[in-house]
């Protein structure tokens, strides 16, 4: 009896069993159903990917992931969103060196946008993917090498001058600018002969510190700069030099000498010179101390008058034991000659044949980098004269700074989903950016172990041979995606939505983060901190700006056209933030729909979208000044502003002494 009675509780079961699988069984098909409109759909726009010319593969990653057993798979981690599985995508090879973004843009439907409030930004962004579309099509058919060699064969026999000389109305006629081909070498010196002018009334606090508006200041300064190479457009070229003397109209009421350097439009440790000889505890630099001592209004000897002064030093009230002290060797409308020479550590500054101060070599820069001199301010320029320069051009080309070594390529793309992806925005010619971020953070063993993924995006520069060397760079390392649109400051927005597009279709990526090619990340560090944010949320994470004004005037100027509103939306800085899966997904598809609000800040961007996204989900903010938006700090999550030897500098002291110190300021 009681075996009957248990049969037919297992029939039942059974049949309850039948059921459930028959209905999975229904519930597969219907979803089957549904996806092949959208397969079908997503055939329009796929024009850009004829550019692309990548073979479907049906043993692509994403194939896998739309088998059957991999649905399954990804359905029971609950960490991932299971709505990625969403997205029909064309198949890409695993381990394919040459990466072109997926990003699907239709030119033609901007052609309507003149109404938008936003138009003008789109027109550029069309634009952009139309000139580079073009240009990437001539480098495939390999138009751009011919035309490239045809030019270096002409140009063949052309070498770097000696020198280069300039009187001071060619200099001015040429933007105060003179122009070194090939950069300094060990020896070359520059010769500046001028005037200093009058000085002139100064109300602008930038300049005077003034608080009180009827205050009047007289200022009389100038500045000599070395100056390196643009490195993409809208950002100011480089300082490697900077040499500013200021006659009158210092915070400090007396005259003195600055001197600094600045890399990305971000200024190191400035170094004054101020009338007192440094002290000898300090370094020298080839010998020489960094500041001369000269005669100040506030010495011993201020009481007497200078003429006196000097009258009893030339007679014979001179001591072996006390230095001559020489006055401020810049005079208002009294001509000088100022010589730069480029020794072993560092410039030295000459003026009227004395030696006034030493500059040492900040980190980061090179002699060769200096390729020009650029002299503004209160001054009139006589004649500029650089000599013992480079008699061969070091070349900016990438062999100087790529070592083509199979250790430094990218392993291929993983089969499953990743926890992280990281996307590194760079220029097309920031070579030794890339390999100085390959050998070192890119190192970590997270990234060789395809737990995470880390890939540079780069569009297409205004320099042809650039471009070349760029397309074989991406082909060895298998690390570069392209994003085919020509390099814009305003638009780098656009490597973003690439960014987000990657990390969502291309590797499934639980987390997305985004860099630029002069941050440090430490991995492990970012990773953990992610994993605060209880799981499942969406979240945006970073260094998050909070009630941030827009700036109305100067060059970062943003008009009430661009943006009415008061504040911007919270927002994380843009050197490395991360967002979830979800907000990444939200923005590709908004803007293949050409719904996204393009602005042309990308850290601002990215907070309005999110911002956008929170009002139909909860994000969960989450801020933390580790990552650095200026430099470093000690236990830092990412740093910024890393020259390729700070980057260097910095692994070795993770590797070597297991902590997150910071290196030496540039």
């Amino acid at each position: 009896m009681k075996r009957t009675k248990l049969d037919s509780v297992i029939s039942v079961s059974r049949l309850r069993s039948i059921q459930v699988l028959i209905g999975l069984l229904c519930l597969y098909f219907f979803l089957v159903t549904l996806e092949i409109p959208l397969i079908s759909k997503l055939g329009f726009g796929l024009e850009s990917y004829e550019l692309i010319s990548i073979p479907f593969d049906n043993d692509s990653k994403l194939s896998r992931l739309n088998s059957v057993s991999e649905l399954a798979r990804s359905s029971q981690d609950s960490a991932l969103p299971s709505r990625k599985m969403r997205f029909a995508l064309p198949h890409r090879k695993i381990g394919e060196f040459m990466k072109v973004s997926g990003l699907i843009f239709d030119e033609q439907a901007f052609d309507n946008f003149d109404r938008d409030e936003f138009s003008e930004l789109h027109k550029v962004v069309r634009d952009a993917f139309v000139a580079g579309k073009k240009l990437f099509q001539d480098i495939k058919l390999g138009k751009v090498e011919s035309e490239l060699l045809s030019r270096t064969n002409q140009n063949r026999t052309e070498s770097c001058p000696n020198s280069v000389s300039l009187w001071g109305n060619e200099f001015v006629a040429g933007g105060k600018i003179m122009v070194i081909p090939c950069g300094l070498t060990l020896g070359s010196h520059i010769t500046v002969v001028g005037t200093p002018r009058w000085a002139h009334e100064e109300k602008d606090p930038k300049i005077t510190l003034v608080k009180d508006d009827d205050e009047i200041v007289m200022v009389s300064q100038f500045m000599m700069e070395l100056q390196g190479l643009k490195t993409v457009d809208g950002e100011d070229p480089p300082r490697i030099l900077h040499f500013n003397p200021r006659l009158k109209g210092d915070w400090s009421g007396k005259p003195v000498i600055e001197q600094n350097t600045c890399y990305r439009m971000q200024w190191g440790s400035a170094m004054r010179c101020d009338g007192w000889r440094s002290k000898p505890s300090e370094d020298t630099v080839d010998g020489q101390v960094k500041c001369e001592k000269w005669i100040r209004d506030d010495d011993d000897h201020s009481e007497e008058s200078k003429a006196t002064w000097w009258l009893k030093r030339l007679i014979g009230g001179r001591s072996k034991k006390v230095p001559i002290d020489w006055p401020y060797p810049f005079v208002e409308n009294k001509l000088f000659v100022l010589s730069v020479s480029a020794g072993l550590e560092g410039y030295h500054i000459n003026v009227d044949g004395r030696h006034i101060t030493s500059f040492p070599y900040r980190t980061g820069f090179t002699l060769e980098d200096a390729t020009g001199l650029s002299v503004n301010g209160d001054i009139d320029v006589h004649s500029v004269f650089a000599a013992s320069l480079p008699s061969t051009h070091p070349s900016f080309a990438p062999q100087r700074h790529l070592e083509m070594l199979p250790k430094w390529q990218a392993p291929p793309l993983p089969d499953e989903p990743v926890e992280l992806f990281i996307g590194i925005l760079s220029a097309g010619n920031h070579f030794s950016e890339r390999m100085a971020v390959r050998k070192s953070w890119m190192q970590h063993p997270s990234l060789k172990s395809s737990n995470v993924v880390a890939r540079f995006f780069v569009a297409m520069h205004g320099r042809k041979e650039i471009n070349v060397e760029l397309m074989k760079e991406a082909e060895f390392f298998g690390d570069i995606v392209i994003v085919p649109y020509m390099d814009n400051y305003d638009l780098v927005v656009l490597k973003t939505v690439a960014i987000c597009e990657y990390g969502v279709r291309t590797v499934a990526a639980k987390y997305v983060m985004k860099c630029d090619d002069d941050t440090f990340v430490r991995i492990d560090a970012v990773t953990k901190e992610v994993k605060k944010v209880h799981g499942g949320r969406s979240l945006y994470v970073g260094n998050i700006n909070y009630y941030h004004k827009p700036l109305r005037r100067g060059k970062w100027a943003v008009t009430y056209e661009e943006w009415p509103e008061e504040y911007y939306p919270p927002y994380a800085n843009g050197p490395g933030y991360v967002i979830s899966f979800d907000i990444a997904e939200y923005i590709v598809s908004e803007f293949e729909k050409h719904k996204l609000r393009l602005f042309k800040m990308e850290d601002v961007s990215m907070g309005m979208w999110v911002e956008q996204f929170n009002s139909s989900r909860p994000v969960e903010y989450a801020h933390s000044l580790k990552f650095c938006q200026f430099g470093c700090i000690d236990d830092y999550y990412t740093a910024h502003y890393q020259s390729p030897r700070q980057m260097m500098c910095l692994w070795r002291k993770l590797l070597n002494q297991g902590k997150p110190q910071c290196c030496n300021v540039r």
